[in-house]
């Protein structure tokens, strides 16, 4: 790629009104770039800023690939930047670059590898910020504001905010936003944010009255300077699970360098969705906050227990919330549902959450099969299920089944006649989150593919394809 150098004051063309100057290549300056009010500047290449030049927007400023800021000292202007380009773009160098308004509209995504500044206001339109592990920071100076985030549309690491206002940090992971707010602030402060999606550390190491924390995911909190404040933060059950206790005795948490300790506040909401709680104002900082209770989980619960005859077989799924304490799973089986045997038992996870469990009876000879459920926790005690009732007929057999297990990039599924329709499915990771939906259209016998999104990571998924007539569980095992 070519590259044009600039090394004089840029503003001949600009300061024309509704000007517009179109760089098509990478543009590297070494000396004065000024973009007024009116003017707009489109790189359709990289731009890189020198150590001894001085970039000034005042107008709008494109730029389709990379950003390299070496200028110190730079100004944020009174324009906007936008990122718009259709690859990864990379902001590096070793200076903060600096706007004033921030349109950022790129699926691929944007990394930065450098401080990026904004002064006004950032809207997130289109792909996800990545900021490097040194860390670097997305930059909220005083009195700048954002909108437009989502859980495709926020920041997958670090989120500095400057000032003495009320923020709400747009943090996440790759897949959802969590998003942490501090309010309250008693004096003009800098604080770093980061959320955390792996297993909470040091999650045994409890203060009284905190018995529990949520074990799935954490916030980080540096204060670089200023003094009290107020932490909220949200649980979302959709996205991340969170311990299934009573709301009323849900907690703020925070890790103090030794215990996990209560720092205040009373959940509101619902457990079993959404909802929130507030610290109270607090000045110690530079550590992990999470969701935290006074009380242990709810009893176990039966999320649900469902079976359908597939292939030669009977596939038996069983969904369970509040999963702490529990020894394991008996599924038991009976031709007459009075005098039920044991015909599989697995070992309980207890990870606190929401834990899928599949089981595939091919032993399944008879047209009509009764199952249940035991439940059997560490202290003996006993809970069943309902009752599944599976019918298959010889001339009412349905194909419908996973071709291949494990998987790459896709699941493909044979269909018969026999199951033609149209097809609501779903993918869900270990912990229960839906990860992936879509329609299947059988029109007849042959093979169907789910393509899987390219984000998914390696491990073990709950596929569930259904209409009113028929339906497909198979745990699915990606790699």
């Amino acid at each position: 790629m070519k590259t044009i150098i600039v090394r004089f004051l840029v503003v001949v063309l600009l300061l024309i009104t509704n000007g517009c100057l179109v760089a098509q290549v990478t543009v590297q300056n070494n000396g004065i770039v000024a973009v007024p009010v009116s003017g707009i500047f489109y790189i359709n290449g990289s731009l890189i800023n020198a150590s001894g030049a001085a970039l000034t927007n005042n107008g709008s400023f494109y730029v389709k690939q990379d950003i390299t800021n070496n200028q110190a000292a730079m100004a944020a202007g009174a324009g906007t930047l936008y990122l718009n380009g259709s690859s990864v773009q990379t902001i590096s160098g070793t200076q903060t670059f600096k706007t004033y308004n921030l349109v950022t509209n790129n699926a691929a995504g944007i990394t930065l590898n450098n401080n990026l500044s904004v002064t006004n206001l950032h809207t997130y339109t289109t792909g996800l910020i990545t900021t490097s592990a040194t860390p670097n920071y997305l930059v909220y100076e005083a009195g700048s504001s954002y909108t437009g985030d989502n859980d495709s549309r926020h920041v997958d690491g670090w989120v500095k905010k400057f000032g003495n206002t009320d923020f709400i940090f747009p943090v996440g992971n790759s897949t959802y936003e969590r998003t942490i707010a501090l309010t309250n602030l008693t004096a003009s402060s800098e604080f770093n944010v980061r959320h955390y999606d792996n297993p909470t550390p040091n999650r045994i190491n409890l203060f009284s009255p905190i018995v529990l924390i949520d074990t799935f995911e954490y916030w980080k909190i540096n204060k670089i300077s200023g003094a009290n404040a107020k932490v909220v933060m949200n649980w979302d059950n959709t996205k991340i699970p969170v311990p299934q206790v009573l709301v009323t005795n849900i907690r703020a948490g925070y890790y103090n360098g030794t215990y996990w300790t209560n720092i205040g506040g009373i959940g509101s909401g619902a457990v079993a969705t959404t909802g929130s709680v507030t610290s109270n104002s607090i000045s110690a900082f530079n550590n992990n906050f999470t969701i935290a209770s006074t009380s242990w989980v709810l009893p176990l619960d039966i999320l649900s227990f469902t079976g359908v005859h597939t292939g030669n077989y009977n596939r038996l799924n069983w969904t369970i919330a509040n999963e702490l304490n529990v020894l394991h799973y008996e599924l038991q089986r009976s031709t007459d549902a009075v005098n039920f045997a044991t015909i599989n038992m697995q070992n309980a996870k207890n990870n606190n959450g929401t834990e899928l469990y599949t089981y595939d009876d091919v032993a399944a000879l008879q047209s009509k099969l009764y199952y249940r459920l035991k439940c059997v926790d560490n202290n003996g005690q006993l809970k069943y299920s309902s009752i599944v009732i599976i019918t298959t007929t010889a001339d009412g057999r349905k194909d419908f089944y996973v071709m291949r297990n494990p998987v790459n990039d896709r699941i493909d599924i044979y269909a018969g006649d026999q199951v033609k329709g149209i097809y609501q499915y779903s993918i869900a990771n270990n912990a229960g989150q839906i990860v992936q939906t879509g329609m299947l259209d059988i029109k007849g016998q042959g093979v169907y593919t789910i393509n899987l999104q390219s984000f998914l990571a390696n491990g073990v998924y709950m596929l569930s394809v259904r209409n009113a007539a028929n339906s497909l569980q198979k745990t699915i095992l990606k790699q």
